[in-house]
C-alpha cells in the first residue's frame, strides 16, 4: 500500500504541475507538456538500471549477504550518474529539437528555457529511484510514501509562488516550476539517504562508494536496460497514439488527452502492485522457494484484477462526472467532448485490465531477473501487433478514436499473454 500511495503522490505532482501551469498560460502549459515527454522518454531508460535494483537487493538480503546488497546498489548510483550525465547533453539543443519536429517557436522557446533548468534534474531523479528501489527491496515503503507526500506538497506551495510571484517571490513562470521540480527531486534524495544510512547501517551503503566494481556492474547493466527499453516502448506507444489521435482533430485529442489522464491515475495502483511483487518474487528467488513464487504471483495478480475490474465498472457506469471534471462547464465543444470521451473512456475500462496484468507479469519476471526476452515479448506485442492494429481499425475500418484504443487493448492483451505463459513457466531453479 506504501507503493501504491506514493506512486499517486507522484502522480499527483504530474498534475499539480499542469494545472498551475495551465491557470499560467497556454504556452507554458504546451511547453511543459513536451518538455514533461522529452525528459520523461530520456528519463525512463536510465530507471532501468534503478528498478534493476529491487530483485537483486531482494535476492541477496533474503539469502544474507550485505556485501551483494551493498554492491548492486552502489553500481546503480554508478550508473545512473554515469547515464544522467550524458543524457543532459542534448537537452543544449531542444530549442532547435522542437522547431524540427513542427512545433510553434515560441513553445520551443519556452520548452527550451524549461529543459535546460529540469537537465539538472536527471541525475538526482535517477538516484531517488536507485534509493526507493534498494528500501523497497527491504520492505521498508513507509519512508517511499511519506517523502514523496512531503515533497509533492512542497512542490504545490513552491509552484504557486515562483510561477504567479506569490509571498513575494519573483514571478518566474515555467521557469519558477523547473526550479522547482530540481529543488524537490534534490530534497527527496537528500531525505532517503539519510533514512537508508540511518535504517539501514549494516550495508554500509556509502562504503567504498567511489570503488569500481566491474562484475557487479555489467550484472546490474544487463538486468536494467532491458527494463528501460520495455519501458520506453511503452511510453512511446502513449507517445504515438497521441500523435495518431490529434490526426483527427484537436477535440478527439483532447478527449484523448482526458482519458490518458484518468486510466495514467489508476494505473499508478497497479504499479505499485508490480513493485511489490517483483521484491517478493526476489525474495523467494533468494531462498528458493518455489512455493512462496507461486503463491506470491498469484496473490499479486488477484489483488491487480480485482481493482482492475472494479475501475472498469466505474469508467462504465459514471464517465460523464469523471469527464466534466476536466471541461470548463462554459465550454462550447463540451457536449461532443463529452461524447468521445465517454466512448474512449469505455475502452479505458478493457484497457484496465490487459494492461494490469501486463504489468504484474513485467514486475514479477524483474524479480526472478528475467528482463531480455519480456522486453522482446513487450515491443512486439507493442509495436508490431498493437500500434498497426490501431492504426487500420482508427482510420481504414473508420472506428477512428475507439478503434485507436481498442488497437492498444489488443497490443497490451498480446503482452499480457506472452508475459504471463513466460512467469508461470519460470521457477527459482532455472532464473
Amino acid at each position: 500500500m506504501p507503493l501504491v500511495l506514493s506512486n499517486l503522490a507522484q502522480f499527483a505532482i504530474h498534475i499539480t504541475d499542469t494545472v498551475m501551469l495551465g491557470w499560467y498560460s497556454v504556452a507554458a502549459l504546451a511547453a511543459s507538456t513536451i518538455a514533461g515527454t522529452f525528459f520523461f522518454l530520456t528519463f525512463i531508460v536510465g530507471a532501468g538500471f534503478a528498478q534493476a535494483v529491487t530483485p537483486l537487493v531482494a535476492t541477496a538480503a533474503e539469502a544474507g549477504d550485505d556485501q551483494q546488497v551493498r554492491r548492486a546498489t552502489r553500481m546503480a548510483l554508478w550508473l545512473s550518474v554515469i547515464y544522467g550525465g550524458v543524457m543532459m547533453i542534448p537537452f543544449i539543443w531542444t530549442e532547435a529539437i522542437m522547431i524540427a519536429i513542427g512545433q510553434d517557436p515560441e513553445v520551443a522557446a519556452l520548452t527550451q528555457i524549461y529543459l535546460h533548468i529540469v537537465a539538472f534534474q536527471m541525475i538526482p531523479a535517477l538516484l531517488v529511484m536507485t534509493l526507493k528501489s534498494f528500501l523497497a527491496a527491504l520492505e521498508k515503503t513507509a519512508i517511499i510514501l511519506w517523502s514523496t507526500i512531503g515533497t509533492a506538497v512542497l512542490n504545490g506551495f513552491f509552484n504557486y509562488a515562483l510561477i504567479f510571484g506569490n509571498w513575494g517571490a519573483p514571478e518566474l513562470g515555467i521557469k519558477g516550476a523547473a526550479i522547482s521540480s530540481v529543488t524537490m527531486t534534490v530534497l527527496n534524495v537528500a531525505i532517503l539517504l539519510t533514512y537508508a544510512l540511518w535504517k539501514t547501517p549494516q550495508f554500509q551503503l556509502l562504503k567504498n562508494v567511489f570503488a569500481p566494481d566491474t562484475e557487479v556492474m555489467k550484472r546490474v547493466f544487463s538486468l536494467g536496460w532491458p527494463i528501460g527499453l520495455t519501458a520506453m516502448a511503452e511510453g512511446g506507444l502513449f507517445s504515438a497514439s497521441a500523435v495518431m489521435i490529434g490526426w483527427l482533430g484537436p477535440l478527439p485529442l483532447a478527449a484523448h488527452g482526458i482519458a490518458i489522464q484518468l486510466a495514467s491515475l489508476t494505473f499508478m495502483v497497479h504499479i505499485g502492485f508490480s513493485q511489490a511483487a517483483t521484491v517478493r518474487a526476489g525474495r523467494a528467488l533468494g531462498r528458493n522457494d518455489e512455493d512462496s513464487l507461486r503463491k506470491g504471483g498469484k496473490v499479486a495478480i488477484t489483488l491487480s484484477a480485482i481493482f482492475a475490474v472494479a475501475t472498469m465498472f466505474v469508467f462504465l457506469l459514471f464517465p460523464e462526472p469523471l469527464i466534466a471534471a476536466f471541461i470548463d462547464p462554459d465550454e462550447p465543444a463540451k457536449a461532443e467532448l463529452m461524447k468521445i470521451g465517454v466512448a474512449l473512456l469505455a475502452c479505458a475500462g478493457l484497457f484496465q485490465v490487459v494492461d494490469a496484468l501486463q504489468v504484474m507479469a513485467l514486475g514479477l519476471l524483474r524479480g526472478v531477473q528475467d528482463t531480455k526476452v519480456p522486453m522482446i515479448y513487450a515491443t512486439i506485442s507493442y509495436w508490431i501487433i498493437g500500434l498497426p492494429v490501431s492504426y487500420v481499425l482508427a482510420f481504414p475500418l473508420g472506428l477512428e478514436g475507439v478503434g485507436l484504443w481498442l488497437g492498444l487493448v489488443v497490443g497490451l492483451a498480446v503482452a499480457a499473454v506472452l508475459l504471463l505463459r513466460r512467469f508461470w513457466g519460470r521457477s527459482v531453479y532455472i532464473s
